[in-house]
């Protein structure tokens, strides 16, 4: 990375962005900081929220996920989030498979997204193993990006409900820069401030957690970190793939 800027993400090749995550609060870890932004921009953007965080907290499972609904859209609205669909897959045991893949392909038909926001499907991460049902979530979300253009595919939800296949242009992971980040958004100044209020918003969920530190002092710390790839005081980073580039074949492939 020394010596080099990550590229901004081409916002201007978007309208529409879903963000499918398998928790209430899974997005406002910082990436909710870079919807700030759009949103601001008029870009429409959507949230997915695979469960409904039942396991997430003491509480009796009905009653948390009561609250972090709840919470999940306070936190929508500090961000200008007004389409949200929350399923109920169980929390802490989602399953990768065909149930998982059909309902967010059905949600990408539905939207229409020219992105699609996902979490990440690797089993180590920079900050130790990555949660199981994030993997599950981000390797369905992976499949289903595929499915949504296959009228083949899930034909029921063309022929019963009325939907129309689907090419997705953007499929967009979270990232940081030793990670192989291929792009960056700049959230300084308003972004990030309503980024952090969305992780406040959260307020029950936190307060359960032991030794969480505050929202104002962990995001903006990650997001200045950020910053120094990208060359901005504040910046959430993406992995992008842009789904509808012709493939790159190496150089010496040709020899």
């Amino acid at each position: 990375m020394s010596g080099m800027t990550l590229p901004a993400l081409p916002e201007e090749s978007f309208r529409r962005v879903l963000c499918v995550v398998a928790h209430p609060d899974d997005m406002e870890y910082g990436t909710s900081a870079a919807v700030a932004r759009w949103t601001a921009r008029g870009i429409e953007v959507g949230y997915l929220l695979l469960t409904r965080g039942e396991a997430g907290m003491p509480n009796p499972p009905e009653e948390t996920a009561r609250l972090r609904v709840a919470e999940q859209r306070a936190a929508c609205a500090a961000v200008g989030v007004e389409h949200l669909t929350v399923l109920d897959h169980p929390d802490g045991v989602l399953v990768y498979g065909l149930g998982l893949r059909r309902d967010i392909c059905r949600e990408i038909r539905r939207f229409r997204p020219d992105v699609v926001l996902s979490t990440g499907y690797q089993v180590e991460t920079p900050f130790g193993f990555e949660q199981a049902d994030h993997r599950a979530a981000g390797l369905a979300t992976l499949d289903a990006v595929r499915d949504a253009g296959n009228r083949w595919v899930f034909p029921e939800q063309i022929d019963d409900e009325h939907l129309e296949p689907h090419a997705v242009r953007w499929l967009v992971v979270p990232g940081m820069a030793a990670s192989g980040a291929t792009h960056g958004v700049d959230v300084t100044g308003e972004p990030l401030r309503r980024g952090v209020a969305s992780l406040e918003a959260h307020a029950a969920y936190l307060a359960a957690l032991p030794g969480h530190p505050a929202p104002a002092d962990m995001i903006p710390m990650f997001t200045a970190m950020n910053g120094k790839a990208m060359g901005a005081g504040h910046a959430v980073l993406f992995r992008a793939h842009d789904l509808q580039a012709p493939p790159e074949f190496p150089v010496d492939a040709q020899d």
